[in-house]
């Protein structure tokens, strides 16, 4: 299969999923900005989950820039990370109209870990694909940020029960820490274009 295809059909559900959740946004019933208050909570949720949609739409494209071939298991996990991603608007509404209370927050901690976990099987089933010399494999490395985002989702689990608001706090930490651009593969892919000239 063309990677076109994965990558065009990954596209297209990750713009229904950001459609789906500013469809969850209700219009209030006033014309005046304090009618608007109440939404807050909501908007604040979907903030958060469109810049962590927008992070896995930037790093899923770079990642397939580095493909070469896709198998049935790498077509499998990406819809497994797709099933994940799919749940956000969902899990973003439920936390937004609870004002972030410890149950909605908890959930919303579990799907965001679910993700980062489909997205390694993707990456790992993609790097065993192309070998261990491959463009990914090379610009993965070690994969820091990739370790340390499960552990912090699994606190924001954990403080959900404590204090939603320290859950929160390291959402959006993860978020922030993904947000700075990662040229890793863009490195590697300009520095293998360089040797084969």
């Amino acid at each position: 299969m063309n990677k076109g295809r994965i990558e065009a059909f990954s596209d297209g559900v990750i713009a229904i999923i950001i459609t789906i959740m500013v469809l969850e946004i209700k219009v209030p019933h006033g014309e005046k900005f304090f009618d608007l208050i109440p939404l807050i909570p909501i908007f604040l949720s979907y903030v958060l989950s469109f810049v962590y949609l927008g992070i896995y739409w930037n790093n899923h494209h770079h990642m397939l820039q580095t493909v070469k071939k896709i198998n049935g298991g790498i077509l499998w996990a990406n819809l497994h990370l797709l099933f994940w991603l799919s749940l956000i608007p969902f899990v973003t509404g439920w936390m937004g109209e609870n004002h972030f209370e410890k149950e909605p927050v908890a959930l919303y901690g579990f799907i965001l870990l679910m993700a980062a976990v489909a997205y390694f099987i993707l990456q790992n089933l993609i790097i065993k694909a192309h070998g261990k010399e491959s463009v990914l494999a090379k610009a993965i490395g070690r994969d820091i940020k990739g370790k340390i985002s499960p552990v912090l989702y699994i606190l924001g689990i954990i403080f959900s029960w404590i204090n939603p608001w320290i859950s929160g706090a390291l959402y959006v930490f993860v978020a922030l820490m993904w947000l700075i651009p990662d040229n890793r593969i863009e490195k590697i892919t300009k520095s293998e274009t360089e040797l084969k000239k």
